[in-house]
């Protein structure tokens, strides 16, 4: 193994062969350098992967050195070593882009533990994190039996995310393929506990026992705070899942204190029906029956489904018994342009005791995904599209109005999604009429059917509280990764459709979603 090159600058270098003897014991050679004109001779002739370069210098300082050295390779680190601990010297190092600095007179460990922060970190870490992931899977095949509480599945959902993210910063660490699998094996065995539970659950609504579905987010999470008085602004970022989430949860910690909490998407996990519930707290069932022209069976647009939230959130809070000073408001965000008109109206709704804004932008990005190739291009895996939506969070208003809510007194930011989604990579041969609806990961219609091993079928809706349109209504619902496609030009749909996101099925990222609550810090 090479050993590492290491470069260090000091007046006095003959008084500190102690230390490169010690640090040559540990894989590391030391080059000495008198003066700062001597270093920049050393880094124009050799690579060196790290320089200790001594503050107090005559001629050449350390701090006229390190922009130097900067300047001829401003990825090489640089640990600044000094007598004082003025912050004058620190912030003027800082600003300098120093790497770190150790304080004299240093000893040995100190000098050793600075150098493997910033050379071997990466390594330790792949080394801690490669034993830790085999850990945390051997701990989540002992939980998950058949009989696991959803309690179980949520911490499993959320152990699976964290390592979607740190997977993310080690690529080389050759887990990706692994962890994969894993997924693969307990979405499948996620679809097979949801297959057997749901209807339970449906059955037994008044069971203490049963999670946190889609009817109850605005009980458990807006009615609490509006009934304080508090200033709410409730935020529905369409088809998010908790992975992307966490990925830009970090930017919104210096303005707020996070509060997170799961809860169970509806089934099918799609607009029309799970975001529905979350502003009604009704099954699509009873807002059929309450609102039959939502639900013509021509209506092939899933939007227009959803033209209703603002009059059911207000019907809801009405049951619920939230009587609110001012009438509330609410905002659909499909483009760029009403995102900014938010922003800009902001101050308007700062008296509002709620404001409800439902943004569609992820939802289309992922439809989007399925017949832009530039955006299969941009975002061709899992990892790519947990990037691009951070890029946009970071560039949007919303993150903007985020920003204002943190200075608002009294105020609190409640933010959920209605359904995640899923990559899907293998097709499912769905058996039905023309006139069955054309989602990829659930379909309804007349006698429709499917494979079992790959799809819940659901001959009888009622059990499910959905919809029936005639006596022969069914409902296909994917699970694991699979998606719907006709027998008729299998293949050519079964190539387009081959690793696009879509929701609407059974799997843990399209059901176990985030409900995070700001408040300002």
């Amino acid at each position: 193994m090479v050993s590492r090159q290491l470069l260090w600058v000091d007046d006095e270098i003959e008084l500190l062969e102690s230390h490169f003897l010690f640090l040559k014991g540990r894989g590391y050679e030391v080059t000495g350098a008198h003066s700062g004109e001597d270093a920049l001779e050393w880094i124009q002739k050799r690579r060196f992967d790290l320089v200790l370069l001594d503050e107090q210098m005559p001629g050449m300082d350390g701090l006229t050195t390190l922009e130097e050295l900067k300047k001829i390779d401003p990825n090489l680190p640089i640990v600044m070593v000094t007598k004082t601990e003025e912050d004058r010297i620190m912030d003027q190092a800082i600003g300098k882009k120093i790497d770190d600095y150790l304080t004299k007179p240093v000893n040995p460990s100190q000098i050793l533990s600075v150098i493997k922060r910033l050379l071997e970190r990466r390594k330790i870490q792949s080394e801690h994190l490669a034993k830790k992931y085999v850990e945390d899977f051997n701990t989540l095949r002992d939980a998950l039996s058949p009989k696991a509480h959803w309690k179980e599945w949520i911490k499993a959902h959320f152990m699976l995310s964290r390592w979607d993210l740190e997977l993310d910063l080690f690529v080389n660490l050759g887990l990706d393929q692994t962890h994969r699998e894993h997924k693969r094996e307990w979405n499948a065995e996620f679809g097979r506990w949801v297959e057997r539970e749901y209807p339970k659950w449906l059955a037994q609504l008044d069971s203490p026992d049963r999670p946190p579905l889609s009817i109850d987010v605005v009980t458990r999470h807006l009615a609490p705070h509006l009934r304080a008085g508090k200033k709410v602004f409730f935020f529905v970022i369409d088809c998010v899942r908790l992975d992307q989430w966490l990925n830009i949860e970090p930017e919104l910690a210096e303005y707020f204190t996070i509060e997170r909490d799961s809860y169970f998407s509806i089934l099918p996990s799609a607009t029309p029906f799970s975001r529905n519930a979350i502003f009604s707290g009704m099954f699509a069932d009873e807002i059929k029956r309450l609102y039959p022209e939502l639900w013509q069976i021509g209506d092939k647009d899933e939007f227009s489904r959803n033209r209703l939230e603002r009059q059911l959130l207000d019907q809801q809070l009405d049951r619920l018994g939230v009587r609110l000073p001012v009438a509330p408001k609410y905002v659909k965000v499909l483009d760029f342009a009403e995102g900014e008109n938010v922003y800009r109206k902001f101050s308007a709704y700062k008296d509002t005791p709620l404001l409800s804004v439902v943004y569609n932008f992820i939802d289309h990005l992922a439809h989007g995904h399925s017949e832009d190739e530039i955006l299969h291009e941009l975002a061709p895996d899992e990892a790519a599209f947990r990037g691009l939506m951070k890029t946009w969070f970071i560039n949007s208003s919303w993150l903007k109005v985020l920003r204002k809510i943190a200075r608002e007194p009294n105020a609190v930011a409640v933010i959920t999604t209605d359904h995640g989604s899923i990559m899907g990579t293998h097709a499912s041969v769905a058996h039905g009429r023309k006139d069955t609806s054309p989602n990829l990961r659930y379909k309804f219609g007349d006698n429709l059917n499917g494979d079992p091993k790959e799809a819940v079928i659901i001959r009888d809706p009622r059990t499910y509280r959905l919809p029936m349109f005639t006596m022969n209504t069914t409902y296909l619902l994917a699970k694991e990764e699979f998606y719907f496609v006709y027998p008729t030009n299998f293949n050519e749909y079964q190539r387009k459709f081959a690793n696009t996101f879509q929701h609407g099925g059974i799997s843990l990222p399209e059901m176990i979603l985030p409900v995070i609550t700001l408040t300002p810090k």
